[in-house]
């Protein structure tokens, strides 16, 4: 069975070799296969998403408009490794809100993230 981290890794893998323009501010994110539980498939109103994995893309704010600008090259590539879609987050965003609990519920992705966003360029 692939898991979460073989699918964001063979993800950066393909980036990386078949488009090096994107991949220069791709590896400044974290790249994540996601899961969703039972009680998170509804992305949103319009589209329901049953139990099928994702890419989120954990960006800086001084690249969230580069990725989301290669958001329809990224979402091939994902469709390629049988992903459905592919979704920008703000990092800086993530880690400052004081109402999130992500500190305390997921320790490792946000000293992950806490490390992408005070990089420099």
């Amino acid at each position: 069975m692939i898991t979460e981290e073989d699918l964001a890794q063979q993800f950066n893998v393909i980036i990386e070799h078949t488009h090096p323009r994107v991949w220069e501010s791709l590896r400044q994110c974290y790249v994540k296969a996601i899961n969703p539980k039972p009680y998170l498939t509804r992305a949103n109103i319009k589209m329901c998403v049953h139990y099928t994995k994702y890419i989120g893309i954990y960006c800086p704010n001084r690249l969230m408009s580069a990725v989301v600008e290669q958001k329809n090259l990224l979402k091939e590539v994902a469709e390629y490794l049988g992903l459905v879609e592919v979704v920008c987050l703000n990092a800086n965003n993530l880690v400052r809100d004081p109402l999130s609990n992500l500190k305390q519920a997921y320790p490792q992705l946000w000293l992950d993230l806490l490390w992408i966003v005070t990089q420099e360029e």
